[in-house]
């Protein structure tokens, strides 16, 4: 036993995270291929069952069988406490577990936190964490209370509560599965309190935690008069200046290019009413922030929208929230980047800060090794389903690999190989940027050695 936890201790940060996510997909794999997890009380074959529980436990949404048909009620808590853990994360569920019990962290599990949440001390994790979990479950309650004013009149009292209960955290954890029927959100396209609510919920989770604490003590120096209501962005962080920014403009930007490409298109918003329409294409543009949630037919969208789509899925949320993708501070570095070196700048500079070469370096290969990943899952899965044409594999895989959760209806119909590259690409999608993130280590290691550098042609 004592040799088994040796080895357990040597285990290296990002595989404990690697493994945690895993060990979790296939319990939860095994508790949903069993017969009393179905309506019908009959055993899901374990393709579907591992499928589901993959898109759970990576908030994703995809799925290949009816969420609220197929399962029942055991089955519906098992996905719900799959999204949950998956939403706040394996190192967050485990010094949960650790402060419930009263067990002191040692060095190792803050280390892992530490990573996890790329924090540049060990200070003060103990505090962040807990703050997380009670500002989950806090935003997850009054998301659940909003929705209870639209589904307790449409499905009874206890029914109403159970799928406001669901959606909030499903919402929240940006994981895009409910239990209100087979067309999503569709029936509510122009419902504006399910509109906003949803929304609200997946801003709050994908656009990280510590963004929301950096803007809280920023609130209370302004509530306590010690800033003025003008310098209140001059106050907050580089990271929550970059994370707010680049999300509105996505967002809005997003909703826009929707709007004006959709506008006539009968099969997506095409007879929404003005209102409708500019609702339905901000819920889209937020939805695709790895949310999963759908307003209108995916395959309806035409193809330079669906291309639009696709760049808005595989960006994502922000670090160290329930999002997934490449993230919004990856691509603003790698954006000022570019805009440095066509200005002919020495260094990269946002909201006159400097940022260092190892964090450009990183974003870098975040995105380069994301892109590999998207290429060749697609090409995977063009060549398995004959069916489906590019684009629609395009969509489907950067749909798992940014944990969005939107389909142009290919999910049901996969073919066992497409169901295990989709399985695949959604593992990827949500432990990859974490991997990446805490993998490439942005302390340098010095070395004793220096090459001689040498002119090259580039471009």
């Amino acid at each position: 036993m004592n040799v088994i936890l040796e080895k357990i201790s040597k285990i290296s940060p990002p595989r404990i995270i690697l493994l945690g996510f895993l060990s979790v997909i296939f319990l939860g794999s095994l508790l949903l291929s069993l017969p009393i997890a179905t309506r019908s009380g009959e055993a899901t074959p374990y393709v579907d069952a591992l499928f589901t529980s993959t898109t759970s436990v990576c908030v994703t949404g995809l799925v290949t069988v009816n969420t609220l048909e197929h399962w029942n009620l055991f089955g519906h808590i098992v996905i719900l406490l799959l999204i949950q853990f998956g939403g706040l994360g394996f190192v967050a569920v485990m010094t949960a577990m650790m402060l419930i019990t009263g067990k002191k962290l040692s060095l190792k599990e803050r280390i892992l936190i530490q990573e996890a949440y790329s924090f540049n001390k060990l200070s003060g994790l103990v505090k962040f964490t807990r703050r997380v979990l009670i500002g989950t479950l806090t935003v997850e309650l009054c998301g659940a209370i909003f929705y209870m004013f639209q589904f307790i009149p449409e499905f009874g009292v206890v029914r109403g509560i159970w799928i406001s209960i669901f959606n909030a955290v499903s919402a929240f954890c940006n994981a895009g599965i409910d239990i209100i029927g087979p067309n999503s959100l569709v029936p509510y396209a122009q419902n504006p309190l399910i509109n906003l609510v949803t929304m609200t919920l997946i801003v709050s989770g994908g656009i990280g935690f510590t963004v929301w604490w950096d803007v809280i003590r920023v609130g209370k120096l302004c509530i306590k008069k010690e800033i003025q209501p003008k310098r209140i962005f001059q106050r907050l962080s580089l990271h929550t200046k970059i994370v707010l920014t680049t999300t509105i403009s996505l967002i809005i930007g997003g909703a826009l290019l929707i709007f004006l490409l959709e506008y006539r298109n009968v099969g997506t918003i095409g007879n929404f009413s003005i209102f409708g329409k500019i609702q339905a294409s901000l819920f889209q543009s937020v939805t695709l922030r790895t949310a999963g949630f759908a307003t209108f037919a995916q395959e309806n969208l035409r193809d330079d929208t669906s291309l639009i789509c696709i760049i808005l899925m595989f960006i994502g949320g922000s670090p160290v929230g329930t999002a997934g993708g490449i993230k919004t501070v990856t691509i603003a570095v790698l954006f000022a980047t570019v805009i440095s070196v066509v200005r002919g700048h020495k260094n990269v500079v946002i909201y006159n800060r400097k940022v260092s070469i190892e964090y450009i370096k990183k974003s870098l290969a975040i995105i380069c090794i994301s892109l590999f990943f998207l290429l060749v899952a697609t090409i995977l899965l063009n060549a398995t389903e004959l069916k489906a044409d590019f684009m629609t594999c395009l969509y489907e895989v950067a749909s798992a690999l940014g944990t969005v959760g939107l389909s142009k209806n290919l999910t049901p119909s996969l073919s066992v190989l497409g169901k295990i590259i989709i399985i695949i690409s959604m593992y990827i999608g949500r432990v990859g940027p974490i991997t990446m993130a805490v993998g490439f280590n942005i302390k340098s290691k010095k070395t004793l050695i220096e090459f001689p550098e040498e002119d090259i042609l580039v471009g």
